[in-house]
């Protein structure tokens, strides 16, 4: 009996060691995973370090491939509206008349979508938006007030009751977007009558840029009646004002002019 009680006696301590030396490595083992899982803080500002080289390369590329892609875009359009300005001298034998003094404001839209006249006074009404119609003739007029004293009609144009034989008006820029397109209206307050102008979708695109009236629309620029940097033909150009820089994109000069004097 006396050998049962101190055998069971060592075994208990047995046990009590094994499981305080088991206890023991499961903490030495979690002491250590702990310790391999934190981070030094010479380890967290090399990773912080390494974070701040990565965005300084990132950052300018970055920019820099958005300039390039609204920088296409604006090619693109340009190019969409030569086409359409092409056809339009092919079918009428005479470029698009422009806005002589202000290249800003610009009847392209009416020209290259087309207009009715609805009535001898005469009242256009735009093909592509029948809720536009201006009063033309000479001087006052709605056309006058809403785009200039110099525009008192428009050469692509539909007459009510005209006969077979004359010339209807066309729609020679069937693409346009709605975001190449916005209602503006001129001379405001002294005048109310909403015209339509084509612009380029990207904007200024700095916010900062508003070259008309503090509004942040980009028109395209139109000259017809005396190109001086495309002579013999006609003028169609946009500034582009990105980080600062005006970059031109003209149709007289496949390169993007930087900070170039034209508005």
């Amino acid at each position: 009996m006396m050998k049962t009680v101190k055998c069971d006696m060592g075994q208990v301590a047995g046990d009590k060691i094994a499981t305080a030396t088991r206890q023991a490595q499961s903490c030495h083992a979690s002491c250590v995973t702990r310790h391999l899982l934190a981070f030094t803080l010479i380890e967290l500002l090399t990773v912080i370090a390494i974070i701040g080289v990565l965005a300084a390369l990132i950052l300018p590329v970055a920019g820099a491939v958005k300039k390039q892609s609204m920088i296409r875009t604006a090619q693109a359009e340009m190019a969409q509206l030569e086409t359409a300005i092409d056809r339009y001298k092919s079918a009428y034998g005479f470029y698009p008349p422009d806005n002589p003094g202000n290249p800003l404001v610009n009847q392209l839209y009416f020209e290259l979508l087309g207009t009715t006249n609805t009535d001898s006074t005469p009242t256009f009404q735009s093909l592509d938006d029948p809720t536009i119609k201006l009063t033309g003739g000479l001087s006052p007029s709605q056309l006058n007030n809403a785009i200039s004293l110099n525009v008192n009609g428009f050469m692509n144009c539909s007459k009510s009751g005209s006969g077979e034989d004359a010339q209807t008006a066309q729609n020679f820029l069937p693409g346009l977007k709605l975001h190449q397109v916005v209602v503006y209206t001129n001379n405001s307050p002294t005048n109310t009558i909403p015209i339509k102008i084509i612009i380029t979708s990207v904007g200024g695109p700095d916010r900062t840029y508003q070259p008309l009236n503090g509004l942040d629309l980009n028109p395209w620029r139109y000259n017809s009646s005396s190109p001086t940097n495309n002579p013999g033909s006609y003028e169609l150009w946009v500034q582009l004002v990105i980080a600062g820089k005006t970059n031109l994109i003209c149709n007289w000069n496949k390169q993007v002019q930087i900070n170039s004097p034209l508005p």
